[in-house]
């Protein structure tokens, strides 16, 4: 029997997409390595007939390869012909042509996601931040920009005032990045709405990060205290605020009735040994799980058999089928 795809079926290449017939040595095709996606080279192509086939049919596609090509579950690899009803690897193919950033941790960064929880829109390929002070939008462009490597800039806007009925003159700062806006809802536990983040524990890798999203985060949702050394947090998300009073080694106690709760962060909350650092990854991320609905014999009809092609690949052995992670049989 034949192992692979069948001729037609789309293999993601690095440089776009492909049919199976038209794969060649020496392309770079897509493929994950744990959650990340990465590259892996063609080094030799195989063609070998069979006149057995079956479609896999899943919450995305239908493709059609030999029924003991592997597909990846949580459990480990599959055959094609057992995988209905399992869950299966992929990755959103029309991502894959995407610029992927580098990340940097440190203040910047720390600043740059705490004035995004407190001020700033996710958008589904964009992340923008509108204020009144130029200052408040310069700092954050500055941010932006030094922990992405994206380019940020300030564009004078207007925006209505409900409670002073009339526009107000404004600065806005616009990235479009769909790369960076999944990484935030990542952070923030897939709803960046500012009623329904959660607290990004991502800042928690160290001092330098976690102190950048204090100050963002009290520059858009908060204050100075002139009674004592401190400042105020006023929000809405008491289990925002919850998550961040253990931290500095505060107490926190909700509003008794709906509205903005406080939460107060002394300036010497470092002094008192409640930071702990916690590691989590900066980059969001890159694949999910989907089910396969159904798998349908597909024997081959007269005389002419299916053409199945497989693929030898360095450094990885996998590769993608439609945003499906495969390989072929050991």
């Amino acid at each position: 029997m034949g192992y692979g795809l069948s001729s037609k079926m789309l293999v993601n290449l690095v440089s776009g997409w492909a049919q199976a017939k038209n794969v060649a040595t020496g392309n770079a095709l897509w493929t994950l390595d744990g959650d990340r996606t990465v590259q892996t080279s063609v080094a030799a192509v195989t063609a070998v007939k069979g006149r057995d086939a079956v479609d896999v049919v899943t919450d995305h596609t239908t493709f059609t390869a030999s029924p003991d090509l592997l597909l990846a579950t949580p459990a480990g690899w599959t055959q094609a012909r057992d995988a209905v009803g399992r869950t299966v690897a992929w990755t959103p193919a029309r991502k894959l042509c995407r610029e992927r950033l580098t990340i940097r941790p440190g203040y910047e960064f720390g600043y740059f996601v705490g004035a995004t929880c407190a001020d700033g829109t996710v958008g589904k390929n964009y992340v923008s931040l509108v204020v009144n002070e130029e200052g408040f939008a310069a700092r954050y462009a500055t941010a932006l920009t030094a922990c992405t490597g994206l380019p940020a800039r300030l564009e004078a806007v207007s925006r209505p005032s409900g409670y002073l009925k009339r526009d107000l003159a404004g600065f806005r700062v616009r990235v479009v990045s769909s790369y960076l806006s999944d990484a935030l809802r990542h952070y923030v536990g897939g709803d960046a709405h500012h009623m329904r983040q959660r607290f990004p524990r991502v800042v928690l890798r160290d001092i330098e990060t976690f102190s950048g999203f204090l100050d963002g985060y009290v520059e858009g949702d908060g204050c100075r205290i002139k009674r004592w050394p401190a400042r105020m947090i006023v929000s809405a998300n008491v289990p925002f605020l919850a998550e961040i009073a253990p931290v500095i080694g505060a107490r926190f106690t909700p509003a008794k009735h709906r509205g903005a709760s406080q939460l107060v962060v002394s300036d010497r909350w470092q002094s008192r040994g409640t930071f702990a650092p916690e590691h989590h990854p900066v980059h969001p991320p890159e694949s999910s799980w989907v089910q396969v609905r159904e798998v349908r014999p597909r024997p081959a009809l007269g005389a002419k058999p299916f053409t199945f092609y497989s693929y030898k690949l360095s450094p990885h052995p996998t590769y993608l089928v439609n945003g499906h992670l495969v390989r072929e049989p050991w």
